[in-house]
This record gives structure tokens, C-alpha cells and sequence, in this order.
């Protein structure tokens, strides 16, 4: 992986595709195990396989691998490949769940994996455990492998509990956003910014050896970053293009989540005036023109330009935390581009 600074796009493309080439040798192996068991073993491993390899930028194995950079500049990458992978095979594991909890039928521009197996085993719920436990499959594969890239560091116990910290905290997150909490910042930190930017990051540094303030730095750097990210995320999941994110348009809002949308919405509205809003909002059977008339609401509201303006602050708060500490020029510029990344992306 080249060491200069180029655009940020052909360093994700140079990630992904050393992280992709990795993730298809190890799941060979893993599906020679399988095939030592049964005929079920490989299809569940198959399955976790496609689903993982079908998509995905590999966004996390980027920050894991500039958190390292600003500590590290000369760091062997090919030694953070396990790692790398891990985080992709957590997210896998997340997004399988997710998609279950929100009975979601697309993900990746694919079948999810509960009505994937409920099709093929014609049954509903055998097929909804069995995606679970390719879920958990996943789970037990990025322990493998993270673990495995943290014994070749001499920080290898504060590596794991930098991994043990984004696990326990996104599912802290994902609990709260079922139940539609009303601390909508509180669950974009512990759902997405812990494992989407906060944990990748600190995991990289933390391998790398970073000291006690470049730690902090980088925390102060990951929060808005992460927020930034999940915000963004809140947008794409009712606005953003399906050919892009993968799902229907206003997905979001018949999954009834308690986005930034909607919480900027209710601050302008009244309950009255957001009737269009709440007619869909947690209807998985909403019809399209319902869905399009809340979505101009959230518009025309002033709610979606008022969140598009928190992500503007949150990028320019991250990109100045950059300037507290001591880091490589590769890791901080690269930490730029991905803080940037993180706010305008469009998928």
C-alpha cells in the first residue's frame, strides 16, 4: 500500500481491495472446515460469505489503517489485514441482526439473510434463526481474527478492550434505537460512531502504540467524525438514491426510527402539522405516495437542511481536533479526507 498522499478515493479502492483479497482466503478456509462437518455448516458459512463479499466499501479497515498511519508512518500494513477483516466480518455480523430487528427484505442491493433462509427453508422463523446464527457466525470470526492481528502487537490487551469497548457499546445502541429513545445523539454515539469511526480508529492508533494524548486527540476527533457519519447515515436512509444505499427510499421511516430528521421535524412542527410524518413513521406497509409526502414534509420543514448543517459543524469540529496532537502528515491528512468522507458521502 503506498505510503504518499493521494485522493482519498484510491486509497479506500487500495484498502478494499488487499481487505477483500484477505477476507476470500480466509473464508476458504473456513469453508474447508465446514465442509469437515456438514452440508448445513458450509451453506451457513456460504451464506455469511456472499452476504459480506456482496458489498460494502470497507470504510472501517480504512480508519483502523490511518488511526495506525498517525501514529505509525512506516507501519507494515499487511501485519493489520486480520484486523482489517475482522471489522468487516463485525459489521457483517450487526447488519444481519439490524436487518432482522427492522424486518428489512434488501441490504447490500441483495436478499437479507432471514428472508433468504425463510425462503429456502420455507419457513419464517426457522429461517430467521438461522440467520442469526449466521449473524453470530460472523461474530465469532471477527474474535478470531482481530485477536489474531492483536498478538502480533505488544499492546495486545489494550487493543481488545478498545474491541470489546465497540461491541458492548453498539449493542447498548442498537437496544436504544428499537425502543425509539429520546436521546437521538446518545444512540448515533454508541450505535454507529462506536464502531463505525470511535472503535476502527483507536484500534489502529492503539497497535500502532499511540500514547496517552494522541489517544485522546483522537477520541476528540472521533466523536463529532462518528456523529457526522451517522447523521449523514440518517439522511441517506430516507433520502438517499436506492441504486445507491441499497434500500428503498424512506426506508427509515417505515422502520420507524427516531432519525435526526425526525427530532429536527418535531422541533419545528407541531404534532398536528407532523401527521403526514407520523401516518408512516414505523408502518413497514406504508404505500409509496404516503412515504413521498412525508419525506417533502421533512423538506419543506426546514428539518433536513437544518441536519445538513449539523453535519457541516461536526466535519469542521473533527478536522479541528486534528490539530491537538502529534501525528504522521500521512495519518492526519488521511484522517481528513475520511472526516470529510464521512459528512458528504452519498451512500
Amino acid at each position: 500500500m503506498s505510503a504518499e498522499i493521494g485522493p482519498i478515493n484510491v486509497f479506500l479502492a487500495d484498502v478494499k481491495t488487499r481487505v477483500d483479497a484477505h477476507l476470500t482466503r480466509f473464508f476458504e478456509q473456513k469453508r474447508e472446515h465446514a465442509r469437515s462437518l456438514s452440508e448445513p455448516s458450509v451453506e451457513l458459512c456460504d451464506a455469511l460469505c456472499d452476504f459480506t463479499m456482496r458489498g460494502g466499501k470497507r470504510t472501517r479497515p480504512a480508519i483502523l489503517i490511518a488511526g495506525h498511519l498517525a501514529v505509525n508512518p512506516d507501519a507494515d500494513l499487511g501485519r493489520l489485514l486480520d484486523a482489517c477483516a475482522g471489522l468487516e466480518l463485525l459489521q457483517s455480523y450487526l447488519l444481519v441482526h439490524d436487518d432482522w430487528m427492522d424486518q428489512d427484505d434488501e441490504r447490500r442491493g441483495g436478499t437479507t439473510l432471514h428472508k433468504l433462509f425463510a425462503t429456502r427453508l420455507q419457513q419464517q422463523h426457522l429461517g430467521a434463526s438461522i440467520a442469526i446464527l449466521a449473524g453470530d457466525l460472523g461474530n465469532a470470526f471477527a474474535i478470531e481474527l482481530v485477536a489474531r492481528s492483536a498478538t502480533l502487537s505488544p499492546h495486545y490487551t489494550a487493543a481488545l478492550e478498545v474491541f470489546w469497548t465497540m461491541q458492548r457499546d453498539v449493542v447498548y445502541g442498537q437496544a436504544l434505537d428499537l425502543i425509539a429513545y429520546n436521546d437521538v445523539a446518545l444512540i448515533q454515539r454508541l450505535k454507529t460512531g462506536s464502531y463505525s469511526v470511535k472503535g476502527p480508529l483507536l484500534l489502529g492508533a492503539v497497535l500502532a502504540g499511540a500514547d496517552a494524548e494522541q489517544r485522546a486527540a483522537l477520541e476528540r476527533y472521533a466523536e463529532p467524525a462518528g456523529l457526522a457519519f451517522q447523521v449523514r447515515d440518517d439522511l441517506l436512509g430516507t433520502f438517499g438514491a436506492p441504486e445507491k444505499t441499497g434500500k428503498p427510499a424512506g426506508n427509515d421511516l417505515r422502520a420507524g426510527k427516531r432519525t435526526a430528521l425526525i427530532e429536527e421535524a418535531e422541533r419545528r412542527l407541531s404534532e398536528s402539522e407532523l401527521a403526514p410524518v407520523y401516518a408512516v413513521l414505523g408502518e413497514a406497509d406504508a404505500d409509496d405516495a404516503a412515504v413521498r409526502a412525508a419525506m417533502e414534509l421533512l423538506e419543506r420543514s426546514g428539518a433536513r437542511a437544518a441536519v445538513e448543517a449539523r453535519i457541516e459543524h461536526l466535519n469542521a469540529e473533527a478536522q479541528a481536533a486534528l490539530q491537538a496532537a502529534s501525528w504522521s502528515e500521512l495519518g492526519r491528512r488521511r484522517l481528513e479526507q475520511l472526516a470529510k468522507m464521512f459528512a458528504y458521502r452519498d451512500h
